[in-house]
């Protein structure tokens, strides 16, 4: 006989790990290969654009590597709506279109300011991929395995991140810069015509959402054994349920100091990562302490180094909340000091360097990108992403246009990494206070779990 009811929820949480979510973690994981490899594009294409452009003053590229983040900066929280009203699917197959076509176009870019509104547009596409993601692979993943699902997702970005380096390597000799923009615009567009294709709505979204007809396809994805009647009624997850999205509904239910906690480490995570990553290549080469072959390895260690984070990170995170992330925040502190030391001194000790501060920087940025699905209830899950990215934009805005500020000051490379330290001790000590609060508030389970009963709320 056909049960009654169906709590979603409870069936996906009590699903082990099958195929299924293997096939869903795999292809979020290709889907957001595409951001990672934005991220560094730009950074590799600029010692280049120097040359062609005949721009002799560095700090001129800040505002280029900004841009993006501008354009993010707005994007985030516009498709995090779009997310929460429409759906996973439809945001991130749309953030996949603007920022590919962008992208796209940057290629044919011929002055600084073409490249500087190019990137700005691709950025507000860009933004709307990673919170769509994070809420997506969290509503299909058992909540005993929600932050190792969202974590190894999020190891795409930093597959990514690495592709640009060999491309400059191989392909910019022959063909140009604009050999990097090409396949950085024509894989997100593949990939959004994949996702239209053979990607499913979240069931939990779909179920939010009355739409019964299509969650009960996509239930029977997740759940081939499940008995589903016509009259079987589908409930939603056991949890505030918000008919509409208000700034407010992210600061509630004591998510008052939460919230603001998360944008802060989101903020400072990112304006020092931005930096290191923007800036690194340029530095080192024009210093001549690195040969842009060397520069461009250095660069793809950080982004090995935080893909090894995010793995090591996934377990100790599920049982220990955010603590780990606090610990991965000290951790940065060092290890960012001395890549300036350690380039001045010995290659091999700079790629060890980079190396472990990679392992730091993106592995806890892998533990706040997982946040937002551990705390947010479904029918806001995208926009507390998506301000949470939002709001984290300010921070890589500024990586960037600082170290092209202390770059115009004409301070040593040493110095330079010295003083980008320093905003992660801030971030260290805000990162203990949300690992404290996390774990007095929800007790190891997110928002979505705490709740008995389901309410509505305007």
């Amino acid at each position: 006989m056909a049960q009654q009811s169906i709590d979603v929820a409870q069936v996906i949480d009590e699903r082990p790990l099958a195929s299924f979510h293997i096939w869903l973690v795999a292809f979020a994981f290709a889907i957001i290969i595409s951001d990672g490899y934005d991220i560094t594009a730009i950074a590799f294409a600029a010692p280049e654009l120097l040359k062609q452009w005949a721009i002799t003053d560095r700090s001129a590229l800040a505002p280029v590597f900004s841009a993006s983040l501008v354009g993010i900066l707005v994007g985030s929280p516009f498709f995090g709506f779009v997310g929460d009203r429409y759906g996973r699917k439809v945001a991130s197959v749309g953030s996949l279109v603007v920022f590919g076509v962008f992208t796209l176009a940057a290629a044919r870019a011929g002055s600084l300011d073409h490249m500087l509104w190019l990137r700005g547009f691709a950025g507000i596409g860009l933004g709307g991929l990673m919170p769509n993601m994070i809420a997506y692979t969290g509503e299909f993943a058992p909540r005993r395995h929600r932050a190792t699902l969202i974590i190894l997702m999020f190891c795409g970005v930093t597959l990514g991140g690495a592709v640009p380096a060999a491309i400059s390597l191989w392909l910019v000799p022959r063909y140009g810069w604009e050999a990097i923009f090409v396949i950085g615009g024509v894989m997100p567009l593949v990939f959004a015509a994949c996702a239209w294709l053979w990607l499913p709505e979240s069931v939990k979204f779909l179920v939010v959402k009355g739409r019964r007809d299509e969650a009960v396809r996509v239930l029977r994805m997740v759940a081939p054994d499940a008995d589903i009647a016509p009259q079987t009624v589908l409930v939603p997850p056991a949890e505030t349920i918000y008919a509409g999205f208000n700034p407010k509904h992210l600061f509630v239910e004591g998510l008052a100091l939460i919230t603001p906690l998360l944008w802060l480490c989101f903020a400072i995570n990112l304006m020092g990562f931005y930096f290191l990553i923007s800036w690194m290549p340029t530095l080192l080469i024009g210093q001549k302490l690195l040969a842009q072959s060397d520069a461009a390895i250095a660069t793809s260690l950080v982004q090995i180094g935080g893909t090894i984070g995010g793995f090591v990170l996934c377990r100790p995170m599920e049982r220990r909340g955010f603590w780990p992330v606090a610990l991965l925040f000290a951790g940065a502190v060092p290890f960012v000091a001395l890549i300036g030391y350690a380039a001045a001194t010995s290659t091999w000790l700079l790629m060890a360097v980079v190396t472990l501060a990679g392992f730091c920087i993106l592995g806890l940025q892998f533990g706040l990108n997982a946040a937002s699905a551990m705390i947010y209830p479904t029918s806001v899950r995208s926009n507390g992403s998506g301000w949470a990215f939002g709001v984290g934009r300010f921070g890589s805005i500024l990586g960037p246009i600082f170290g092209g500020k202390l770059i115009a000051m004409k301070l040593s490379v040493p110095m330079l990494f010295l003083i980008a330290a320093i905003p992660f001790v801030i971030g260290t000590l805000a990162c203990v206070a949300l690992a404290a609060l996390y774990a007095a508030r929800f007790r190891g389970a997110g928002l979505g779990e705490r709740d008995a009963t389901t309410r509505m709320a305007a």
